[in-house]
């Protein structure tokens, strides 16, 4: 078990002498004069910092500010840590700081400085993503006092030094925000947190909860315990549980000097990662290393799911991530491989973000027909089967998405062994409807769109619903992409709980969805019906609670241990967005979250393919 080093005696002895005779001589106070009484009442960096998330020092000048500095930071945003080696005795104040510079900074690990500047507070991402904010030195004039100090040994964050319990309530009186709170390290983990902000920290061997991404991160945890699974990930469960132990990792040594590890979930770094701890938009607090673990790499594996039976019928939902033309071949062959091969060549697919047939160029393209030939083909030439697809093409840039890129779901099926009932009339502004008799439901447009004119698919994908005849049997299948979470505030946010703006729109969504479901249960209660796509919630949401609304629907997710729900990794989450939700009617299936993708540094897509099988 690792030793958790208390702030107040993880200060270097010899560094806090260098500063002390320093502070004697007169030099970190920027005179020769000054007295013992003047060093006492200089501003400290734990001043600076304070004890709540702002500084009380805001917008100030501040002069003399002393330390050692800890870590550079030559790209992105630049500048350099610095860390005062003599402590005070209050847990909520941290003893370190970055000062931002702009320009590449001239200082070096180990220098003794002294520095003047404004005190400011840096929200990443801007005043309106919520984000906490990270306190720092700008503007600064440095004087290097000396070279070559010890660097204050670092605070140890472990399991044990974390709290359970994620954040304290916001404050009402000042709109849910928890900015103006007492900081109580003790208590909660992001004031654990933020009471380490721009301190020296290290953690010990840790495991891999967030794959590597394209920009030299990743995530770990420090509590291995904390809502794990079989394959190595942090399962996000409900709104409460936020995996305290998450924290991202990237290193302070340039790319081009240094390569940054590629890591998949489940793998380690072994041994120490040190460096200050920092916060920024894309994940909240941030170790930037100077010293990096070293990735042990426990080979995970992509999965397989089983093949259906004969008399079963194979549904499966995949978000192929914006996929048109101009993608690279081995795009198109690597998730064309995953079909085949892993979701075991399904008899229909609803697939998410197919572009036009020129992509993101925007001239009003809207048709879909290149990108599919070019998928099929590639199914085809994997071993799979010939797929035949359905869909209805949108309005040029009214579906959202990437501009001019026209995103739609489509409807891929084995005519080998499932049949598509045409019904014509479906175009993007055409609504389908409900027909029959009492036991016998069916669409008067197929594939067509669910009332496309309802404001909640404003600049949204419109759902997209097909009739299938699977052994004399009618199978009714709405494929869905819902509103992203875009505008959301994030778990960091210093609204405590964050605001979820997104949800409103789901929510509407889910509502229209659940009542054209519940359309088709009035004619035919026992009625085969299957609502999948990139929900883009929660299976513990309001928008799958009000997807099942009256037991018309069940989120099939939920037959699977909670250990195993999840189809998306974020910020070392192992969370829901893609779903497969089944009517009353559907008795008795096998559902399957395939995971592929998700917790790869490799990606064909970053979204994990959902496979359910069943005997209409």
């Amino acid at each position: 078990m690792p030793s958790s080093i208390p702030r107040s005696a993880a200060r270097s002895a010899s560094v806090a002498a260098v500063v002390s005779a320093a502070l004697a001589a007169g030099l970190l106070a920027g005179s020769t004069s000054a007295s013992a009484d003047t060093a006492a009442d200089a501003v400290r960096i734990h001043d600076i910092q304070g004890t709540t998330r702002v500084s009380p020092l805001v917008g100030k000048q501040v002069t003399g500010v002393t330390g050692i500095v800890t870590g550079v930071r030559t790209y992105g945003s630049r500048g350099f840590w610095i860390q005062d080696p003599m402590a005070d005795d209050n847990e909520a104040t941290s003893e370190g700081i970055f000062v931002f510079t702009s320009s590449v900074p001239t200082v070096a690990v180990g220098d003794a400085v002294s520095l003047n500047g404004t005190v400011t507070e840096y929200v990443p991402g801007g005043l309106n993503s919520g984000n906490q904010s990270l306190t720092q030195i700008s503007k600064p004039v440095v004087t290097v006092l000396s070279k070559g100090n010890p660097v204050p040994a670092p605070v140890t964050i472990w399991a044990g030094s974390v709290p359970d319990a994620y954040a304290p309530e916001g404050d009402a009186a000042a709109g849910g925000s928890i900015n103006g709170l007492a900081l109580e390290p003790d208590t909660y983990a992001l004031d654990y947190y933020e009471s380490l902000e721009g301190t020296n920290v290290r953690i010990g061997s840790s495991r891999v909860v967030g794959a590597s991404d394209p920009y030299s991160e990743l995530w770990v945890t420090v509590k291995p315990f904390e809502n794990g699974n079989r394959r190595g990930g942090a399962v996000y469960g409900s709104y409460d549980a936020q995996n305290t132990g998450r924290l991202q990792i990237q290193q302070l040594a340039p790319i081009a000097q240094q390569p940054f590890p590629k890591a998949n979930v489940g793998d380690w770094l072994a041994g120490p990662t040190a460096g200050p701890l920092d916060f920024n938009q894309f994940g909240g607090y941030t170790l930037v290393a100077n010293t990096l673990g070293k990735l042990v790499d426990l080979g995970l594996e992509r999965e397989v799911t089983q093949r259906q039976h004969k008399n079963e019928l194979a549904v499966a939902t995949y978000n192929v991530e914006n996929l048109d033309p101009s993608d690279p071949q081995e795009k198109f062959d690597a998730l064309a491989k995953a079909v085949v091969e892993n979701l075991a060549s399904p008899d229909i697919v609803a697939l998410e973000e197919i572009q036009d047939d020129n992509g993101a160029k925007n001239d009003g393209t809207v048709t879909a027909g290149e990108t599919l030939k070019k998928f099929t083909a590639a199914i085809v030439a994997a071993g799979g089967p010939a797929y035949e697809w359905r869909s209805v093409d949108p309005e040029n840039n009214k579906d959202g998405g990437e501009p001019g890129g026209n995103i739609r779901q489509v409807f891929l099926f084995n005519p080998e062994r499932v049949s598509f009932v045409d019904r014509a009339g479906g175009d993007a502004t055409a609504a389908t409807a409900v027909t029959g008799s009492k036991g016998d439901a069916h669409l008067t447009l197929s594939p067509g769109r669910i009332d496309p004119a309802n404001t909640a698919w404003e600049n949204s994908r419109k759902p997209l619903a097909g009739e299938f005849l699977f052994r004399g049997r009618t199978v009714l299948v709405v494929a869905n992409h819902f509103g992203s979470k875009g505008g959301d505030e994030s778990l960091v946010s210093h609204h405590q709980p964050p605001v979820r703006s997104s949800e409103a729109k789901r929510l509407l969504q889910a509502q229209a969805v659940n009542g054209f479901v519940k359309d088709v249960l009035a004619l035919d209660k026992q009625a085969d019906v299957l609502v999948l796509g990139d929900i883009n919630d929660f299976e513990f949401s309001g928008t799958t609670k009000a997807l099942t609304d009256g037991g018309a629907l069940f989120p099939a997710v939920k037959s699977l241990p909670r250990s195993e729900r999840y189809s998306y990794v974020y910020q070392g989450n192992s969370q829901v967005l893609d779903q497969i939700l089944t009517s009353p009617g559907v008795h008795h299936f096998a559902y399957d979250s395939v995971h592929i993708n998700a917790e790869f540094a490799d990606q064909n897509s970053d979204h994990d393919p959902q496979v359910l099988r069943f005997r209409p």
